[in-house]
């Protein structure tokens, strides 16, 4: 009998979620950053491997909400958790030991849904940190870049899911349409080509999406809270929105293996990440 089900990559922000999504899919579907909380809403992969379907889902970082987009993030990564077959609860290894799930997520219990310790980074890790013993059954320890346990730890999770006939087709790599994607690469160029407040002030929206006939067409919007990051977007001449424009438009071909015409502008939507209105325009109201 084959075996599906959702597993949750979780843990703090930063401990290489979206990177392990990215290798255990073999594909790049989520933003990845050294900037942290570049996740907003949950990215789901998919793997079949054999006999099994694996549905990851990368969640937003378990974060101290300071405003209304970080309620939301953490209400994602909550639910993420609450649907989970099993939970891979991520940890970089030069931090080893990871504290309790149930700590890091400030929930009053710990979850009954079965959980694997997964410590990342792997190969950042001098030796005298790794585990000396053999890692018990509901650990694991993975290098994304080297893929480095990846095998095993598809093993482990596999233990965890329930005997299922599949949910997808098993040549599908994700449950999200093209354009949602086309506006996570977007704002993943902001994060490596901008600095500072301004890559976390900035969203983006697609207005149009067309296929056919080739080039791709997008049209987009990228919105920001102040007039002062809309200068900084656009930069002198319009060469950082061009730069923007032509770094995540490479994501998209590589993603879609089809040339792409991509059209950018630049709005201000004030205080947007503090505005449930705008949040749910944007796509981040739980």
């Amino acid at each position: 009998m084959p075996r599906c089900g959702t597993v949750v990559l979780a843990g703090r922000p930063n401990v290489g979620k979206s990177t392990l999504l990215n290798a255990l899919i073999g594909e790049h579907l989520a933003i990845v950053s050294p900037k942290p909380q570049s996740t907003r809403v949950p990215v789901v992969g998919i793997l079949t491997r054999d006999d099994t379907q694996f549905v990851v889902t990368d969640s937003p970082g378990l974060l101290a909400p300071e405003y209304r987009l970080h309620e939301t993030m953490r209400a994602h990564a909550l639910r993420a958790l609450a649907d989970a077959e099993v939970i891979a609860y991520l940890h970089p290894l030069p931090e080893f030991p990871a504290p309790p799930l149930w700590e890091v997520a400030k929930l009053d219990r710990a979850p009954k849904t079965p959980i694997v310790t997964v410590y990342t980074k792997a190969d950042l890790a001098p030796t005298s940190t790794a585990l000396h013993q053999p890692p018990p059954s509901s650990t694991a320890i993975v290098s994304a870049v080297t893929r480095e346990g990846l095998d095993r730890l598809l093993d482990t999770l596999r233990a965890h899911l329930p005997e299922s006939p599949f949910h997808y087709d098993p040549d599908a790599m994700a449950t999200q349409p093209l354009r949602f994607f086309a506006a996570e690469f977007v704002r993943e160029a902001a994060f490596e080509l901008l600095h500072e407040e301004v890559p976390y002030s900035l969203a983006c929206e697609i207005d149009e999406f067309r296929e056919e006939p080739t080039p791709v067409y997008i049209r987009a919007t990228v919105y920001v809270e102040r007039d002062s990051q809309k200068g900084i977007v656009v930069g002198q001449g319009g060469r950082t929105i061009k730069a923007l424009g032509a770094a995540a438009r490479a994501k998209i071909a590589a993603l879609i293996a089809q040339p792409v015409y991509l059209e950018l502008r630049v709005k201000v939507l004030p205080k947007w990440r503090r505005h449930a209105p705008s949040l749910k325009r944007l796509g981040y109201a739980v």
